[in-house]
């Protein structure tokens, strides 16, 4: 999946939304993403005890990847866009990737190295990204495993596991080793996580090499 690609496909749900809220603050707007991003690690945190959350979980991860998106429309369409709100934008991103791929890192539905090495991938692959704009290469949203990636598989993965759960298979055996849906999704996050991360690295040095031979 590489969706971070295909943004500007998105409009179509952002840009009415962004027009009614056009005169709202663009920074509430994604403390209103944060929250709910905060509120969704919670409930798949809890959602080992209560199955019910999963649900509830997934939702609150979509909503707040919406939210996430909706701020720079506003900002943008109310002639508000700026440094400051850009930066608040990329530290609640990473606040938003903690609290939710967080959450599941340290429920029951985890082995926490694994959770450990989904948070690090994560991170390294939105830093790999933020530095390259920060050291005057192109800001980077390419390799395989993007934010609006990381939230649409954080919305499907839930909802997996309560299916799966409903019919009695909560996890599945792989050589021996049982792992849930859950825990998939978060080996996908930690091995593709890093290789993302490496291939944005690749990038970045092809980039500043051919402009330093100019």
């Amino acid at each position: 999946m590489v969706l971070d690609g295909q943004r500007k496909k998105a409009d179509f749900f952002l840009i009415p939304a962004a027009e009614r809220m056009i005169r709202i603050n663009p920074n509430i707007i994604s403390w209103i993403g944060l929250i709910l991003a905060f509120v969704s690690g919670l409930l798949l945190y809890l959602s080992f005890e209560y199955r019910y959350l999963l649900i509830a979980g997934a939702a609150a991860v979509l909503l707040s990847g919406y939210f996430d998106a909706l701020d720079g429309k506003v900002a943008k369409l109310a002639g508000k866009a700026s440094s400051k709100g850009d930066y608040i934008d990329h530290v609640f991103d990473r606040y938003a990737d903690v609290f939710m791929i967080g959450g599941v890192a340290v429920s029951a539905w985890c082995n926490p190295y694994i959770g450990l090495l989904a948070l690090v991938g994560v991170l390294l692959t939105s830093y790999m990204g933020t530095q390259a704009q920060a050291i005057g290469a192109p800001r980077l949203y390419a390799g395989l495993l993007g934010r609006a990636d990381r939230v649409v598989l954080s919305t499907v993965f839930p909802i997996v596991q309560f299916i799966m759960l409903s019919f009695g298979h909560p996890s599945l055996d792989v050589a021996g080793y049982s792992v849930s849906w859950l825990e998939i999704m978060m080996i996908w996050f930690a091995a593709v996580g890093n290789i993302t991360a490496v291939q944005r690295g690749i990038i970045t040095w092809k980039n500043l090499s051919g402009s330093s031979d100019k």
